[in-house]
């Protein structure tokens, strides 16, 4: 990269369209605003959007979870950039969640052989972001892939099909690059504690693909290890790829308040927490709203300290996905288009920067105040 980046403080707010389009509101200290504006204000410089290359059954009825399509992404990218901030855009290369237990083929691309695919990378990508550009929308950074620890495109780049990874990943950045050389690349992985992971897949990638500029990680710490195992891989990979780092995915809760009654559903119908109580009970910090503000005190420190400055930034997952009616995890169409049975709600809830009501958390006013060392 041509210059030295600045801290990203970024938030993934994907959902926001729907939420909005459901009637969530979004408040500080009580008066109601655009939560760009209220996120901006304490300190938020960039955001993050997935994109979905068909989010819709082949009725046209929509997915859900924001149904990410591009009209979305041009429309909440505006919004950012003419807000002065960054926006990084998020490639998942299916047509719903994509994540380390599913990377389902685009419907469009099914009966696509390796080579197929590979060019058909390329050429959604290089179009979608003509497309941005030609919107003044086009990102600040590029992610190509979403957390490809067990590849993507399955089966032809599940892991270990490191051959056809890298081909699938590399067509994506080479169209990137055809569009707009300058945008900083990244690639993602998950399970950010895992330094075992980030060794095995780098080293095999590294050996067969195109160059990029930033390691992505995603720490949740209900499921990805301590802080310091966290902090221990950070440090590991910075150095032996020597490339920066950027946390592209955290959260942390702030509550077990239950909130079926913002959802509206029947208890079938609910998906419920992301943390089972197995699960609070392995984490550092409480969820309360204290522990939401000392786990990301702690968190943001950590990333300053990876060595020789690489660590440049996060972004926190979700956090204005509240709880309205009508906005869940997916609908029953998307179900059937990833083979499960559901239920359909949201379970992001209490992992928000914002209260069931929309009310600004103080976890924001620790992201404001922190004050990355300078380079």
């Amino acid at each position: 990269m041509e210059k030295e980046m600045t801290f990203i403080k970024g938030m993934d707010i994907s959902t926001l369209l729907e939420v909005e389009n459901c009637g969530g509101k979004f408040y500080d200290n009580g008066v109601e605003k655009d939560v760009l504006d209220i996120l901006k204000s304490y300190g938020v410089n960039t955001v993050r959007l997935r994109l979905w290359n068909d989010p819709y059954s082949e009725e046209g009825k929509p997915y859900g979870a924001g149904t990410n399509d591009l009209g979305v992404t041009v429309c909440l990218a505006k919004r950012a950039l003419e807000k002065g901030m960054g926006f990084l855009l998020d490639y998942h290369y299916s047509d719903f969640w994509a994540d380390p237990g599913k990377q389902i083929l685009p419907k469009a691309w099914r009966g696509y052989g390796v080579g197929m695919l590979e060019e058909a990378v390329y050429a959604y990508t290089a179009e979608t972001l003509r497309i941005l550009k030609r919107a003044n929308a086009l990102p600040t950074m590029i992610q190509i892939g979403n957390e490809l620890s067990n590849g993507l495109l399955w089966p032809y780049g599940k892991t270990p099909e490191y051959d056809n990874i890298a081909r699938f990943v590399s067509a994506g950045i080479r169209a990137a690059r055809s569009v707009d050389r300058r945008i900083p690349i990244m690639l993602h992985l998950d399970n950010g504690g895992n330094n075992a992971l980030y060794r095995s897949w780098f080293d095999e990638y590294c050996k067969r693909g195109e160059d990029f500029d930033i390691i992505g990680l995603s720490y949740y710490p209900f499921w990805h290890g301590t802080l310091q195992m966290l902090s221990d891989n950070m440090a590991d990979i910075a150095e032996r790829y020597q490339k920066d780092l950027i946390v592209a995915e955290v959260s942390m809760g702030y509550t077990m308040e239950d909130y079926a009654a913002y959802e509206g559903l029947a208890a079938h119908e609910r998906k419920g927490y992301a943390t089972r109580q197995s699960l609070v009970e392995k984490i550092e910090y409480p969820m309360t709203k204290q522990g939401q503000c000392d786990f990301m005190k702690d968190f943001l420190t950590r990333i300053q300290n990876v060595p020789n400055n690489r660590g440049k930034g996060f972004f926190y997952w979700e956090p204005a996905w509240i709880p309205v009616a009508g906005s869940g995890w997916a609908t029953e169409s998307s179900l059937q288009y990833m083979g499960d049975k559901g239920p359909c709600g949201n379970e992001w809830a209490n992992q928000a920067l914002f209260d069931y009501d929309g009310n600004a958390l103080p976890a924001l006013s620790v992201i404001r105040d922190f004050e990355p060392k300078s380079t």
